[in-house]
């Protein structure tokens, strides 16, 4: 998606979208994060505070409607307001509507110098790194910044995670360097490859599009199976829907050959 100033219009482009990915057959949906919003973090304003908001609430309510209607999982990222802080929260809603449970970013990117000063608005996520059962699967998110730390993913794979999503705000600087743009940009890709791997699952990135201030988002969601192999992969510019399909039965046949999680040592013991 591209996203504007005003979150009723977002609102109303995301679900659009929504119903367009489950007409084309779409079981699970993920949006990009903060997807109700343009992503604020770029500057410390503290007018923008006034979009945190409490989880559940009235934005869940909407999106787990949709979820009931359509029969779909939907995943979001809100910016949650807490008694605990702010947060970067991502959400699940299940295809019966019901609200399965929410995950708070553990990694706070604090790089206000390109544009990334996320730990003006956001509290490190307190709720550790769970999973959840849906009717499509058992998935588990991370947020943007996490996906450059390979724990979350192996918890998550730990606990049965069959689908790990990284609802995503990520791009190129416009006045950065355009060869250091460009090799970012493809170690984001890999490095998700490499969760996917290592843990056996498929892995899905939903990243935004279009301008924003100083960053130009680079778009690329993609989908990898337990392979690393791309399944879909989105352009770099368009809004668009990209559809994976995803066979789940494909984790257990790589398992058998690479049974990375049944051989792993928690502890090491020295001699």
């Amino acid at each position: 998606m591209r996203h504007g100033k005003d979150v009723k219009a977002n609102f109303a482009a995301a679900k659009e979208k929504i119903f367009e990915a489950a007409r084309l057959g779409a079981q699970i949906v993920s949006l990009s994060e903060l997807f109700s919003s343009l992503y604020f973090c770029q500057s410390e304003e503290e007018k923008n505070f006034g979009l945190a908001e409490t989880i559940p609430g009235p934005s869940t309510q909407t999106l787990c409607e949709w979820a009931k209607e359509l029969g779909i999982v939907l995943v979001a990222s809100l910016y949650e307001e807490a008694e605990g802080g702010r947060f970067n929260t991502a959400v699940v809603m299940d295809a019966d509507g019901k609200f399965a449970g929410k995950y708070r970013k553990v990694h706070i990117p604090d790089d206000p110098e390109h544009f990334y000063g996320e730990r003006y608005y956001f509290a490190d996520g307190d709720l550790g790194f769970p999973v959840f059962k849906t009717r499509f699967g058992t998935i588990g998110v991370q947020i943007c910044w996490d996906q450059w730390y390979p724990e979350g993913a192996r918890m998550m794979a730990a606990q049965g995670a069959q689908i790990i999503f990284y609802p995503t705000a990520i791009g190129f600087q416009i006045k950065g360097d355009k060869s250091l743009n460009q090799a970012e940009h493809e170690a984001w890709q890999i490095i998700q490859r490499s969760h996917a791997i290592a843990n056996n699952v498929f892995v899905a990135a939903c990243n935004r599009v279009g301008v924003e201030e100083n960053l130009n988002f680079w778009g690329t969601s993609f989908v990898a199976d337990p392979l690393g192999r791309f399944v879909a992969k989105a352009s770099v510019e368009k809004e668009e829907i990209l559809l994976a399909d995803c066979d789940l039965r494909l984790i257990d046949e790589v398992r058998r050959d690479w049974p990375f999680l049944a051989c792993r040592k928690t502890t090491v013991i020295a001699k």
